[in-house]
């Protein structure tokens, strides 16, 4: 080998380490440079948490600052979503959600907005709370599942904070933890022991022990995840049909009839069958990602659409450029809201061509039934994509093959209940 030689291959070899060098300071966990800095156990104030970890708190609190999402679906305006959706009034008669389903402002209004919601009356339970405050920690420890049916108003008396640090953070590691107990629950009978999670599995559970879709037990209130039988709208609705510890209906639509479902915010189920998902990405890694200030390296608390801190959230994976990204969601989501639109209001239609047949007083009972059962799958399939907050992003495959199946559900609904009233045949 030549002097020549040597001295390159001399040169790389310290270009190399110094490369590696780079890539560590640079991808390296914020968890590995911040100081932690222990906080009383059972402090919820975020402002006391902010005095240790300003960084993070001052992103916090860009949340109090309400604004529409980049492609204008959801965001953290408080609208009604019957303003782009009229079908909601129809398909969510005789319940709540039919006078008031506004828009989710985020984590600093969920208190505020619970309060303020006209879905909340003196009647209401305290499982209600369950994801609105790290309160429900005490709640939990003091009468375990008993909270859940305490009156709501008792609860939120002693609510002095929203959604805050504590929520997903132990105060005296500051490591991930999640306090809900339904979905230290559901997992579990996943076979899943989240106290064992590694810290890339809890950059999502924290997220998830709030994004997902659940129910009330009947009689205890307790909340209780579906997922029995898999993450997919088939199975959580396979699941249900087996009227699991005894529940039958979230409500029974004031039209129709039918026995319905409510789904409520399934991101984390649909999410996990999706691309990200399945390429290891977190939710913390989308929606609070990694930022620098003054020389330092600190993960976002500022959780909000990733369209809003596309380059920080999207860039360190995708090269194609920011316009690019915006535009490729901006497609997903238009394309997602005209089928998702459309689903609706067929499922509409059905309700009332149910609503039709049922006033016939020779409508066959078994075909009434059958139409029923149509538009309760129906209005499954539209709403656990009506309820996501991705407007299709977190799983475009899968949300545009449920939105076709309700299209179809709710045709099927309708043509079931012609026949019981006999309409249309010969």
């Amino acid at each position: 080998m030549s002097k020549m030689q040597k001295t390159l291959i001399a040169l790389l070899s310290v270009a190399v380490l110094f490369l590696g060098f780079v890539v560590v300071r640079v991808g390296a966990k914020p968890a590995s440079s911040v100081k932690v800095v222990p906080i009383a156990q059972g402090e919820y104030d975020p402002a006391v948490w902010g005095k240790a970890y300003p960084l993070q708190y001052e992103s916090y609190k860009k949340m109090f600052d309400m604004s529409p999402s980049p492609t204008g679906y959801g965001g953290s305006l408080k609208v009604q979503k019957s303003d782009m959706q009229p079908e909601m009034i129809a398909n969510f008669a005789g319940m709540p959600f039919s006078k008031d389903y506004a828009e989710d402002r985020g984590h600093v209004y969920a208190v505020e907005d619970l309060r303020d919601s006209k879905r909340i009356g003196p009647a209401s339970k305290g499982a209600c709370i369950t994801c609105k405050t790290p309160y429900v920690e005490q709640f939990y420890k003091e009468s375990g599942w008993g909270y859940a049916n305490k009156p709501l108003s008792e609860l939120m008396e002693r609510t002095k904070h929203p959604v805050t640090c504590a929520q997903c953070h132990d105060s005296e590691t500051m490591a991930l933890r999640v306090i809900n107990p339904a979905f230290i629950e559901g997992q579990a009978r996943r076979g899943i022991d989240v106290t064992k999670a590694t810290r890339e599995e809890m950059r999502t559970y924290v997220c998830a022990q709030c994004h997902s879709e659940y129910y009330f037990e009947p009689g205890t209130t307790r909340v209780v995840f579906p997922w029995d039988k898999g993450f997919k709208p088939e199975e959580m609705y396979s699941y249900y049909a087996e009227k699991p510890n005894g529940f039958i209906q979230d409500w029974k639509h004031a039209d129709s009839g039918a026995p319905m479902l409510k789904a409520q915010h399934p991101d984390y189920e649909t999410f996990s069958n999706g691309t990200h998902a399945k390429a290891g990405v977190t939710c913390a890694d989308c929606h609070m990602p990694y930022m620098r200030k003054d020389g330092k390296k600190y993960s976002s608390h500022y959780v909000t659409s990733p369209l809003k801190t596309l380059d920080a959230s999207c860039s360190s994976c995708h090269s194609q450029g920011t316009e690019w990204l915006s535009e490729r969601v901006k497609t997903i989501q238009d394309q997602t809201f005209q089928l998702q639109h459309t689903a609706g209001q067929n499922v509409a239609k059905a309700h009332a061509a149910i609503k039709k047949a049922s006033e016939n007083p020779n409508v066959d009972q078994a075909e009434l039934a059958n139409s029923r059962e149509l538009v309760r799958k129906a209005q499954w399939m539209w709403d656990i994509i009506a309820a996501e907050n991705s407007m299709g992003f977190h799983n475009p495959d899968q949300i545009m093959t449920t939105l076709g199946k309700a299209n179809e559900l709710a045709h099927q609904a309708i043509e079931s209940a012609n026949r019981a009233a006999g309409i249309g045949l010969l």
